[in-house]
């Protein structure tokens, strides 16, 4: 169990004692949202978010579709698709969700690479017939095309609507390098619409080096040789290389983090000249 040490890192945050194996290498703590609870990311998201993003007012009755990378437990999607839904916490009703004027349904996935954690999430699901979750490891090229391929398929859909990638860039960074990474931005960027991201900033690359080594195991293999650093270099090959937008900066959770959404550029935005495109403000590394 995650264990409060009394200190304070880096970030002003309490110390924890991961001390489930495996659980600091990854990312895939045990007990996450006990000490880092739904609300610290949904007080900052508005609960008319689908309806700002124009889904509301699509024509079709086709199920908007939401992808959650690296969901744990579950508990921050269930709380999620409440929000965006408006559904009260006692709630199981997804067709009666406000946010869309029971015009629409959200179809929500979840994936993590701990199936001890999808195993929680599946067994407290409220919402079986539109929430999902599944073991997958959003790295592994072979098992995404897979797992996500079929469910797109599934659903005749060849993209999801919104994906979330809260507080994962960083685990990818420090397991896979640099290259894995923005591999990871590269195919998120293709299979979504709009991306809802949550980076760490470089401190907190510090703080879980710093950890593992204070668990006697050997330091991350790519530590040492990472150069893409911060928000702005995970921006920068969002919007070079994937075609897509920052549309609006939620501000910082209450860890310090950057809340940033990024929209699929259409053809038109693409090949906009440069003396034309609007000077963007400037985010925190």
């Amino acid at each position: 169990m995650a264990v409060d040490t009394g200190n304070v890192n880096e970030e002003g945050n309490p110390e924890i004692d991961y001390s489930d194996p495996g659980a600091a290498l990854f990312g895939n703590f045990i007990n996450y949202y006990s000490f880092n609870p739904p609300e610290n990311r949904l007080s900052l998201i508005p609960a008319s978010l689908l309806q700002e993003l124009g889904y509301s007012r699509a024509a079709d009755r086709a199920p908007l579709l939401m992808l959650d990378v690296g969901c744990n437990s579950g508990d921050l999607s269930i709380a999620l698709y409440r929000h965006l839904l408006g559904l009260e916490d006692g709630s199981s009703q997804p067709g009666a969700g406000g946010a869309l004027g029971g015009r629409k349904q959200l179809h929500l996935l979840g994936c993590d690479l701990d199936e001890t954690l999808i195993q929680r999430a599946q067994e407290g699901n409220p919402f079986p017939e539109t929430v999902t979750f599944l073991p997958l490891d959003i790295t592994d090229r072979g098992a995404r095309e897979e797992v996500l391929g079929s469910y797109l398929a599934r659903c005749g859909r060849p993209a999801f609507d919104l994906c979330a990638c809260l507080a994962v860039t960083m685990w990818v960074h420090l397991n896979h390098g640099d290259q894995g990474l923005l591999e990871l931005l590269s195919s998120l960027a293709a299979l979504c619409h709009h991306l809802l991201l949550e980076a760490q900033p470089w401190r907190c690359y510090r703080s879980a080096a710093r950890r593992l080594r204070r668990a006697g195991r050997t330091d991350f293999e790519h530590f040492k040789q990472l150069r893409v650093r911060g928000v702005l270099g995970i921006r920068g090959h969002l919007e070079s290389r994937c075609g897509m937008k920052l549309v609006r900066s939620f501000g910082h959770t209450a860890w310090g983090r950057s809340l940033l959404l990024f929209r699929r550029c259409c053809p038109e935005e693409e090949e906009e000249p440069s003396s034309k495109k609007v000077k963007k403000r400037t985010l925190p590394a």
